[in-house]
């Protein structure tokens, strides 16, 4: 089954996971938020020959009047046809596949779909904000985080190393380890080192592209890692700069 933002967590000692279901093909916006005990955790290899390890967790499956139990495995099926696939032991013994038709159930009206999920939307307090840093134990980061929360914001640390993006012409992202997709933030405050700053701007301009709001741009962040480009820009805004000289190297040609 299709599910994103897969986060492990225990209940008095026992081992769940908390997700989240795009319920609806080709939207993504729309989401279910799901928790659920974890029964085992499974390689498993996809269609395209790669193998992952992914969470199993029980649920239960309504096809028309009758329903069972089955086990589901959690994977983000972004690069896949259909968010959810039954297997044969699912099926075994209840179905009988049709290759030929579809829709015998019938097919959900868009109206009907947004009558059934609206309501699961959880109604916003704050702001989703991603603090985009590397040591999530450094004192300053977590007075940030300290401070957001105090305010009523969603924050979450976001390692730069755990960070990919997917460039799509039609549907870029930003994805995070485990699944988790970061499209839905408001804001990120970029935090980089200047051994991390090609790709760390490299992640900061593409929130940018999402419209997602840097509270330090990439270009902002690239123009103060080179002193002597940031102390031009000051002399060409007007800004007095203590006197420097800098010195002229030449090189010295033998004969």
């Amino acid at each position: 089954m299709h599910a994103i933002n897969i986060q492990l967590f225990k209940k008095e000692g026992v081992p769940w996971v908390n997700f989240d279901i795009p319920p609806i093909q080709n939207d993504g916006k729309t989401s279910v938020h799901c928790e659920a005990e974890i029964i085992d955790r499974r390689t498993v290899k996809s269609s395209s020959g790669i193998s992952e390890r992914r969470y199993v967790i029980k649920t239960m499956v309504a096809l028309g009047d009758a329903s069972w139990e089955i086990e589901l495995t959690l994977a983000n099926r972004d690069s896949m046809g259909y968010r959810m696939l039954l297997g044969r032991e699912a099926m075994s013994g209840r179905m009988l596949v049709d290759p030929e038709a579809r829709f015998l159930f019938g097919q959900k009206s868009t109206d009907h779909l947004n009558e059934l999920y609206q309501p699961n939307q959880p109604a916003r307090q704050g702001l989703k904000i991603g603090l985009l840093a590397s040591d999530p134990n450094l004192y300053s980061n977590q007075r940030i985080m300290e401070a957001g929360e105090s305010r009523g914001h969603e924050m979450h640390f976001l390692n730069i190393r755990h960070c990919y993006m997917k460039l799509d012409a039609t549907n870029p992202e930003i994805h995070y380890r485990g699944g988790r997709i970061l499209n839905d933030l408001d804001a990120v405050i970029p935090r980089i080192r200047p051994s991390q700053t090609f790709y760390g701007c490299a992640l900061t301009r593409q929130f940018e592209a999402l419209k997602i709001f840097a509270l330090n741009s990439a270009a902002a962040i690239s123009q103060s890692r080179d002193k002597l480009f940031s102390l031009q820009l000051l002399l060409q805004n007007g800004l007095d700069i203590p006197l420097r000289v800098l010195p002229i190297r030449r090189s010295i040609r033998r004969i």
